[in-house]
């Protein structure tokens, strides 16, 4: 199997496991103890790994869809998806990049609003631990993107490769 489909199913056992643990968790409600606060917990942080899944491969597609040079990792533990190269690809390559990830955060949060009723542990968890992963995003890549789009050089670092 080549690795960008080892990748794929990588992260689609991250999401099954993340809806197995929300049935779990569906199943312990209203009960207390250690279990049920256990199991509420790792679903709530599973769905923040989830998300941050999402937002990753957001990246991947919008680097895609303009054509970008991206490097892949040398194996299916890498803490990202790819690397951008900010040698050979331009401005617009970049910004569509960005932009992809953006757009999958927006949609899972859209997705977790419409479906958490947040009078739960595991729905508080997970909107806390994404909603924080959101603040990172737009702390750690808005400001990179917004100097790109305003002209700046493409920036260089452990996500970028080319460097």
């Amino acid at each position: 199997m080549k690795l960008p489909l080892q990748l794929l199913v990588r992260d689609l056992l991250m999401v099954g496991a993340t809806l197995g643990l929300w049935i779990c968790s569906r199943q312990l409600d209203g009960q207390t103890g250690a279990l049920a606060t256990s199991v509420a917990i790792a679903a709530g942080m599973m769905t923040a790994v989830s998300g941050y899944l999402a937002h990753e491969w957001g990246h991947l597609c919008g680097a895609l869809l303009r054509g970008s040079v991206v490097e892949l990792p040398k194996g299916v533990f890498a803490v990202f998806l790819f690397k951008f190269n900010s040698e050979q690809n331009n401005r617009e390559q970049f910004l569509w990049m960005s932009m992809g990830g953006f757009v999958a955060s927006a949609l899972v949060i859209a997705l977790l609003l419409s479906l958490l009723s947040f009078d739960r542990l595991a729905d508080q968890v997970a909107l806390g631990l994404t909603l924080a992963g959101v603040i990172a995003t737009l702390v750690l890549e808005v400001p990179p993107a917004v100097r790109v789009y305003r002209g700046a050089d493409l920036p260089r670092g452990a996500a970028y490769s080319g460097s």
